[in-house]
């Protein structure tokens, strides 16, 4: 087959493919936008087999069609509280070899970096609100080489690449099965995203003939009753021009492919076709660059649950219900008249109503017009409406106290106001979950970047504990492991307001002083830290500059090297003695451990003498 002809059959059935995963996909696409648009406001829309939102029109011209949203509030407060899941990463290291500790530590400050660098917080905040309102998001970590250090080269300037961390919608993504447990369990998946031909001739130096391209946008959608009106911002398509639809399909090392393959397409022409370019799986395996992120977790399902999914219904009923009540509470403020047919002028009435003062003039003879008895709101109404109100909570989980800020009416006891916290944050636990896995995955995948194409040595930084700036430089021989552990598994609680409480409980109970009942300097240094003051109180503090300097020393320590008077040798010999029995610092040398023990025995020499000049 000639080479023309095999490249035409491959787009031709990358195009395809891509058709068949629109198709399977569309029950799943059309409920990510009607919770798109639940949340943003427009709540009189539903879904059609055709697999469009159609808009939800009035029966009667006085019918009220207020949006009294509460979905909006819930998904707010739910991404508010998952916000605080950033748990600190750390890198295992692969063996007990001195060589492979600081490999892990260097790898650790890697992580740290790059988080600051991508702006990282910002990526996981806009993946959660997609994860919240759609189910299911996605994290794209690829190479790009226009990133990175600038390099001259014979006059010329060159980028040395760097990692790139990007978020994608649902919308973006469709996998070879939408039952697949997982990205892992597909065996091919696409990335489809609509690119303007300019661009695609910069990043693939081909040229596509555009197109007009339909892409989600909001709308402004009338809303209202009689005597209101109000609009509300809805998810519809606007058309892009001179666009041209992307599709890079991911297939996984098979047996006609033992390396996998990326075949990327666009209209009729294709981009690229080669080897999957990232060894980011297991055992230095080739493998699919994307990270999958649910809300929760559908049994036997490809795509993530939203909660909005489950708010609907309930939404839609607590909508009905308020606006047939605000119904009836117009028909008793404006009255309804009665009169007699040919005895006034009707039309003069439907215009203008009863206004204050107006003179009603009827026919001499007839029955004067009388205002029918409009009754009372039925106390079904208010009911009805508590109900909802209470069931927003029992589905949702997010409970008054975390939505509104106050406490409900009937609770006073301290200890019933933490069970209440206690139970929206179990509702929330298995996102958080799945926030934290994403996390850990991201720092496997950042790391086996590295890994494979940091082959020139590259500058990084990073904050030390004592708030000072370390510059260091490595290479992907440096890094032996990717093997990733969390600081803390308990982010979602760790508040300054639940740090202070606890400070507060242990410097009662007298856990934080010492056999004489006071606090080392440490301790009050830890403290301070604990209560969010560590950085600013730290930097300009003495006992904290002495321990620098004790930590300096332990790495730099010359022989015949003696204490200076001004030392504070109570915490030199903290930070000395910590040094020693560390156990990252088992395997030092016999001779560095002397030099370490002779020098603490100096500080306590003079911290002897000092005393007894006192």
């Amino acid at each position: 087959m000639k080479k023309e002809q095999f490249y035409e059959d491959l787009v031709s059935s990358v195009k395809k493919d891509f058709e068949i995963r629109q198709q399977l996909r569309q029950p799943y696409e059309l409920a990510w936008q009607l919770n798109m648009n639940f949340v943003s406001g427009n709540q009189y829309c539903s879904g059609s087999p055709t697999g469009e939102i159609v808009e939800e029109d009035k029966d009667y011209f006085w019918q009220q069609k207020q949006v009294y949203n509460h979905i909006a509030p819930i998904v707010e407060t739910r991404i508010a509280r998952l916000n605080h899941v950033r748990p600190k990463m750390l890198v295992r290291p692969f063996s007990a070899e001195s060589e492979d500790i600081e490999s892990a530590k260097l790898a650790t400050k890697i992580l740290g970096s790059v988080s600051e660098k991508m702006e990282f917080d910002k990526l996981i905040i806009q993946a959660t609100s997609w994860s919240e309102v759609c189910g299911t998001v996605f994290y794209k970590v690829t190479w790009d080489n226009s990133l990175g250090d600038v390099i001259y080269d014979k006059g010329k300037q060159y980028h040395n690449g760097d990692v790139n961390v990007t978020v994608c919608s649902p919308f973006e993504i469709y996998p070879d099965s939408n039952v697949a447990s997982s990205v892992e369990e597909c065996n091919s998946l696409i990335h489809a995203k609509a690119y303007s031909v300019e661009e695609i001739a910069r990043i693939w130096g081909k040229k596509v003939v555009g197109e007009d391209i339909k892409v989600f946008s909001y709308n402004g959608t009338g809303l209202g009753g009689k005597g209101y009106n109000s609009s509300v911002p809805s998810i519809t398509q606007e058309t892009k021009h001179n666009q041209a639809i992307v599709i890079e399909r991911y297939t996984l090392p098979n047996k006609d492919n033992p390396e996998g393959e990326l075949a990327i397409v666009a209209k009729d022409t294709l981009l690229y076709l080669g080897k999957l370019p990232y060894t980011n799986g297991d055992q230095n395996t080739r493998g699919i660059p994307f990270i999958r992120q649910l809300s929760h977790t559908q049994v036997g399902c490809f795509w993530g649950v939203s909660i909005v999914d489950r708010l609907i219904p309930l939404q839609k009923s607590y909508n009905a219900v308020k606006n047939r009540k605000h119904e009836f509470l117009n028909r008793i403020a404006v009255g309804i008249l009665a009169v007699e047919d040919g005895s006034v002028d009707t039309d003069s009435l439907e215009t203008d109503g009863l206004s204050p003062g107006k003179v009603i003039v009827y026919r001499q003879g007839t029955q004067k017009p009388s205002l029918l008895d409009p009754g009372h709101v039925p106390a079904d109404f208010s009911y009805e409406e508590d109900r909802l109100i209470n069931e927003f909570i029992t589905i949702s989980g997010v409970s008054e106290l975390a939505r509104n800020s106050t406490t409900p009416t009937q609770v006073t006891s301290g200890t019933a106001l933490q069970l209440l916290i206690e139970q929206d944050e179990t509702r929330l636990s298995s996102s958080a979950q799945e926030i934290r896995n994403s996390i850990k995955q991201i720092g496997k995948y950042v790391l086996r970047m590295y890994k494979q194409f940091a082959s020139v040595s590259r500058l990084a930084k990073s904050l030390t504990s004592q708030g000072s700036v370390e510059l260091y430089y490595f290479t992907n021989s440096d890094l032996t492991s990717d093997d990733i552990v969390f600081e803390t598994e308990n982010k979602l609680t760790d508040s300054l307001a639940n740090r202070r409480s606890i400070v507060t409980e242990l410097l009662r109970a007298g856990v934080l002083q010492d056999h004489e009942g006071n606090l080392t300097e440490q301790a009050k240094l830890k403290i301070l830290e604990m209560l969010g003051f560590g950085n600013w109180e730290s930097a300009k503090d003495v006992a904290s500059l002495h321990r620098q300097k004790a930590i300096k020393e332990n790495l730099e320590l010359k022989v015949g090297e003696l204490p200076l008077e001004i030392d504070n040798h109570q915490i030199h010999i903290e930070e000395h003695v910590a040094y020693l029995i560390s156990p990252e610092n088992k395997d030092i040398s016999k001779r560095k451990f002397d030099l370490v023990m002779e020098h603490i025995n100096l500080h306590k020499q003079m911290e002897g003498e000092n005393v007894r000049e006192i």
